[in-house]
């Protein structure tokens, strides 16, 4: 599928900005100090690395639309966008110190000078009146003996390079809540036609009760509770319904549109879901945004601290002139009015109430907090992929069991109705069938929801998707 343009080509840009400089050393995953194993605790089914586009692996044409309009107008990525803008300016501006700083001036002046004490004659005050014009050209030009400005340019690098990532990572995550929300919006509306079937059966049932009632068959306390389980049931069709809506919205908001709640057409949860991708522990570090932009950020500091250190030692810099000056216009074009200065400046640090060393001290303690945000990061990313995996198995095993329930409640309550109504069982009996049923039949649903969760958090922790050339599908 192809996306608007500039969320494509930003990061392109960014790239070919970083080019112009050199973008600090990658940080190899020994300075974490971990043990990273050559394979999950859970093996998964798969043995491939999830690749881009993890959502057309459900095969839904209509969760491909809203990830699209996601993509293209959702308010939080555009103000990703914008920070990433904002970055490659940064490294632009960090990268024009190491060039020469050139300025051109044109200086007209005008001046009148007064005589004053001069014996000359007449009346009033002695005076001259004078017209000069300057052009001219200066360059300075710092020359990066220690190492200072390219430091301080490969920090800015990595900055962008982190903000970068941080893009992708914001491209990832919306793309995962949306699959989420279209999904919580199905399952709502699941809900919600469960809740309205099952008020109808109680209405059904309280009429039956009734018309028994009258006949003189069947007590006043099987009307009440009939009358009661109807109107929780009523209330839940309320609750269910005001959860729809909430759903809705919520997905208006992240593909970028006014919450208006519009309904959906999807009324099933997918029945087959993308397989289960795997990749290996090592490749995560390099996989996920998240991780991605941490150890670009760590870089940085790194590079600030050999900034903090160059600047305690002198600056030599270059500065030239040249141009021209002359009473006349026409002169400033004429060789003979040329002037011109060469100078090099050499400066030493001697005293500044120990800023200089102190900013080398603040720039070393801000890389070491970047190295335990760094690993905190790696430890988390792989506590998620564990836990997704693991949770696999297990929301199998659970949905096999709710379906079990659902059909055996499913079964009782007809049973409950059939003997009811030939006298063999009370009404407490049919009532808690219809109660049971229900609640087994909505708790197979959220079921179905939590593991289809937990297969778009699998493909978010693992940093990408299951392409479409390999999208498959296994049975709940």
């Amino acid at each position: 599928m192809n996306h608007p343009s500039p969320f494509r080509r930003l990061p392109l840009l960014a790239l070919a900005l970083t080019a112009c400089g050199a973008p600090p050393p990658r940080v190899e995953p020994e300075v974490l100090d971990l043990a990273v194993p050559e394979q999950w605790s859970t093996p998964p089914a798969a043995a491939a690395a999830p690749g881009e586009d993890w959502w057309t692996g459900f095969g839904d044409a209509q969760l491909d639309a809203r990830i699209e309009a996601a993509l293209r107008d959702n308010r939080d990525l555009r103000a990703a966008l914008a920070r990433l803008e904002a970055a490659a300016a940064a490294r632009t501006i960090a990268g024009a110190e190491a060039l020469p700083q050139v300025d051109a001036a044109f200086d007209p002046q005008r001046a009148r000078r007064l005589f004053l004490g001069f014996p000359f004659g007449g009346g009033g005050v002695p005076s001259s009146t004078t017209t000069t014009f300057g052009l001219s050209l200066s360059v300075r030009w710092e020359l990066d003996v220690w190492g200072r400005v390219a430091a301080g340019e490969s920090a800015s690098i990595g900055d962008l390079q982190a903000t970068a990532a941080d893009h992708a990572g914001a491209r990832l995550s919306l793309g995962a809540q949306v699959g989420k929300a279209w999904f919580a919006a199905i399952a709502a509306r699941q809900q919600l036609d469960l809740a309205e079937a099952t008020a109808a059966a109680f209405r059904a049932t309280a009429d039956d009760v009734r018309d028994r009632y009258r006949r003189g068959m069947r007590p006043a306390l099987d009307v009440h509770q009939a009358a009661t389980n109807l109107a929780n049931a009523e209330a839940t069709v309320a609750l269910r319904r005001d959860a729809l809506q909430r759903a809705t919205r919520r997905l208006d908001v992240l593909t970028g549109r006014y919450p208006a709640g519009r309904s959906i057409d999807a009324v099933r949860l997918p029945a087959l879901l993308p397989p289960v991708p795997a990749g290996l522990p090592a490749e995560l570090l390099q996989r996920r945004p998240d991780l991605v932009a941490a150890e670009r950020r760590l870089a940085a500091a790194g590079c600030r601290v050999d900034a903090a250190k160059a600047a305690l030692y002198p600056r030599l810099a270059l500065t030239a002139s040249g141009g021209t000056t002359s009473t006349e216009l026409e002169d400033l074009v004429d060789d003979d009015f040329r002037v011109w200065s060469l100078a090099a400046n050499l400066l030493q640090p001697l005293f500044r109430g120990g800023a200089l060393r102190a900013e080398v001290a603040r720039a070393q303690a801000q890389r070491a907090e970047a190295l335990a945000r760094y690993g905190g990061a790696v430890l988390q990313a792989f506590a998620e992929v564990e836990g997704a995996l693991a949770a696999e198995t297990l929301l199998v095993d659970r949905l096999g069991a709710a379906t079990r329930s659902a059909e055996h409640a499913r079964q009782a309550r007809d049973l409950a109705r059939e003997r009811w109504q030939l006298g063999l069982a009370d009404f407490l009996a049919v009532a808690d069938g219809q109660r049971q049923a229900y609640l087994a039949d909505a708790a197979r649903i959220d079921v179905e929801l939590a593991r289809i969760d937990n297969r778009i958090d699998l493909f978010l922790a693992l940093g990408g998707a299951v392409p479409p050339a390999a999208a498959g599908g296994d049975h709940p």
